[in-house]
Formats: C-alpha cells, structure tokens, sequence
C-alpha cells in the first residue's frame, strides 16, 4: 500500500512541475496575484465538475463539519499563507535560496507526521528520503546564475521562505486529519480551495488589486497558461498529494514530491533552451536513486 502512495507522489512532483512552468509563464506577463485568485477559481470548477460526475455532487456536502473545519484551516493555511509568503520569499531572496528553504519542507512533515499521527519511517527509507533530499539540494546549488544578484534583505527572505515551508507542511497535517483517512481526496481539495479562494480575495480586497485581475483576463496567452496550471496544480496535484497521504506517510510523500525541482530540468533545455551542467545530471540521477530505495526498499 505504501509503494501506492509513493507512486503517486511521484504523480505530484510531475504535476507540480507543469503547474509551476505555467504559472511562471502567465505570472511574468499578468503578475502573480492574478494567477493565484484565478487559478483556484478555475481549479474549484474542475474539482466541482469531476466530483458531480464520479460522485454526484458539485460540492462535498457530505463532509463531517470537523472535516469541513480541518480542511478549512489547512487551506488558508497552506494554501494562502504557505504562497504569500513563499512568493515573497521568491522576491525578498531569490528562487534558489527559497527552494533550498523549501526542501526542508519533508523533514518538517516527518518530524509533524511522528508527533501527531506516530508516524515512523523505516531505516531504508530514512536513506531513500537522505539521497533524495542531498541531490535535490545539489542541483538547486548548482545552478546559480554567474550574473546571480545579492540580496538586500536576506534575513527577511529566509523567514518568509521557513513561513511559507511551515505554512505547507502544517497545510498537509491538518488535511490529513480532516480527511481521517477514507474521505475523498478531490473533496477534501475542494473544501480547501474554497478556503484558499476565500483568503485570495480578502487579500486582493485589502491590496486593492481587482483591476489587475480583470486585465488579467484580456491576456489570451497568459489565461490558458492559467487554465493548463490550474488542472495540474489545485486540481490534480493538490488532490494526488492529498491521496498519497492515506498510503503513505507524510515525510516519505513530500520527499518525492519535491522531485519536481529535478523534472523541471527537461522543459527548462527543451522550453527555455537551458543549458544543464553535469552536476544537475548527475544530481538528477541521485534524487531518482534516492526515490527508487524508498519505493522499492
């Protein structure tokens, strides 16, 4: 039953990988906050229509209200808080330092997954989630720009990149919780991008950003990027991350998970025309290696 959580956490990975080259395409040309309110709009639509079809409901009004509750919380938690300040971590410090932040995202999980759930990763996969998480960091290192600017507010960045890794792996406790371990997945996905959508709009409220998310809509290009990123991201990974968790434990699930830094690799040489060095190959291998050990092992 593991080997099924881990497989579909691999699921995850490679769709955070497509959400994550669709939302950057679309952010650079109609900003980040447009993207985050539209995609968990367009993501709730899908959601509401996968569910009417397989489970006869546009919404999950079967869900206990302590579901409802638990879910809710770890929507804005994870959803609203983790991104704000994940993206601005992006902005404060740069991407490669707050992905370097963020792949501490797995340990946390362990760590919470043993406190509340008494979760205990075996030896193997203690070694799997090590050689995964070390390759994942080299390659991250390894690609550091030679023109790569320094960073005013480094501190500042690095807290808001541990806010927004808290804020994700406290996101994925409190769903699990909610879920309680049989509760539809692509449910519970819902009721926490009702959440999230919830959260968005206070903000944008209080930023008072409606006009650029109105504009955003006349960018043709940019709203299919959206939509493209919006079925891979608060679609079908947040949902495949969510299910993983009923198979497997938390630690073990974001680990391969971040595998998307590693597949990203292919679309930045074919998309982008990237040049890869031999350390992220080599790296690329390792992580792949790593997750090998904990699915097989």
């Amino acid at each position: 039953m593991n080997a099924i959580g881990e497989l579909l956490s691999v699921g995850t990975a490679l769709c955070w990988t497509i959400t994550v080259i669709s939302f950057e395409y679309a952010g650079k040309r109609v900003g980040s906050i447009p993207v985050n309110i539209i995609r968990l709009v367009f993501g709730f639509i899908f959601l509401g229509l996968f569910l009417l079809f397989t489970r006869g409901m546009f919404l999950p009004l079967d869900a206990t209200q302590y579901a409802w509750t638990m879910l809710m919380i770890s929507g804005f938690v994870g959803l609203v808080i983790g991104d704000l300040f994940l993206f601005r971590a992006f902005v404060e410090v740069g991407g490669r330092i707050s992905l370097l932040i963020m792949s501490l995202v797995p340990l946390i999980s362990a760590l919470l997954g043993y406190l509340f759930f008494n979760e205990v990763i075996t030896g193997w996969d203690l070694v799997g989630m090590a050689v995964t998480l070390v390759f994942i960091v080299v390659v991250i290192l390894s690609r550091k720009q030679k023109n790569e600017p320094l960073h005013k507010h480094v501190k500042r960045g690095i807290l808001f990149a541990l806010i927004g890794a808290f804020g994700q792996a406290i996101g994925l406790i409190l769903s699990k919780e909610g879920m309680g371990g049989d509760y539809n997945a692509f449910a519970a996905t819902q009721i926490r991008i009702i959440a999230a959508m919830a959260g968005f709009t206070i903000f944008i409220f209080i930023r008072r950003d409606w006009k650029r998310v109105g504009k955003a809509f006349l960018n043709k290009k940019a709203i299919g990027f959206i939509v493209l990123g919006s079925f891979f991201g608060p679609f079908l990974g947040v949902s495949t991350s969510l299910l993983a968790l009923q198979y497997t434990d938390l630690g073990i699930a974001t680990t391969i998970a971040q595998l998307n830094v590693i597949m990203i690799i292919p679309f930045s040489i074919v998309l982008f025309k990237e040049r890869v060095n031999i350390i992220e190959i080599l790296g690329a291998l390792g992580a792949f290696a790593g997750v090998t050990v904990i699915i097989l092992l």
